[in-house]
């Protein structure tokens, strides 16, 4: 999916109460998506058996399986892994937010939400989940598009991460967003603020946990110790920046 196409996506909303997954519905459906309803996780997993979907909206708050454990498998399996998941939850739920961020969702909204601020946010993850289209040759006058460090190998053309042994390691889009932004800007300190721009968009809030979160993600994935960072710290009072060496890399 292009960014040009975003607005073209289907969704499915999965929600309980049916009232709610159709107002979603009606409301987004207006905006240009298409918009598949399910009242479960596995009414959610057969409409994903059966149909391409761009994003799922999981409601939080559901009887039986509720939507941690619907994220959970969502990113356990690795035809879903990389699935774009917007966790719709109610006011005060800031620990079940975190978690939900923690598990794999690329961001939350809470009820009762805004519907223009529903379509803004469910945009901005779209926007950010759409991969670059691979180039069918470097354009030598821009240079590389390829970055190493520590062994580590970084496409940016195929959005791809390589890690020391050659295997490739799954980012979410926001994730990958966010260390193309850090390698790019080596060894600068990039602020909370900017980073949260880049993979929120302007729709995050001041009081916006997503970058600490994803950091964390970052560095569940890349460092051989992430509680003790080699490769990306954090400056206090200031934010984030990527203190491994970064070399440009011929294709």
């Amino acid at each position: 999916m292009s960014l040009d196409t975003a607005h073209q996506a289907t969704i499915v909303a999965v929600d309980d109460e049916t009232e709610i997954a159709e107002l979603i519905a009606d409301y987004l459906g207006r905006q240009g998506f298409e918009v598949l309803t399910a009242n479960s996780g596995e009414a959610m997993f057969d409409i994903l058996k059966s149909r391409s979907v761009d994003l799922v909206l999981l409601d939080l708050m559901m009887p039986g399986e509720d939507g941690l454990s619907v994220c959970r498998r969502l990113r356990a399996e690795p035809a879903y892994a990389n699935l774009p998941v917007i966790m719709v939850t109610a006011m005060g739920e800031d620990i079940d937010r975190i978690i939900g961020l923690e598990l794999g969702a690329d961001d939350y909204i809470a009820k009762p939400f805004n519907p223009r601020e529903l379509a803004a946010r469910t945009k901005a993850v779209l926007r950010r989940s759409a991969r670059p289209e691979p180039q069918a040759q470097p354009n030598s006058q821009s240079g590389a598009r390829l970055y190493g460090f520590a062994d580590w190998r970084l496409d940016l053309d195929a959005a791809r991460l390589h890690n020391p042994e050659g295997a490739e390691v799954e980012l979410t889009a926001g994730e990958f967003s966010l260390l193309t932004a850090l390698i790019e800007a080596a060894p600068r300190v990039l602020s909370r603020d900017y980073l949260l721009d880049i993979t929120a968009g302007r729709e995050a809030t001041p009081f916006d946990r997503a970058i600490d979160i994803q950091i964390s993600r970052l560095r569940q994935k890349l460092e051989p110790n992430p509680k003790a960072p080699l490769f990306i710290r954090t400056v206090r009072g200031q934010g984030y920046s990527f203190a491994e060496p970064v070399a440009k890399l011929s294709a």
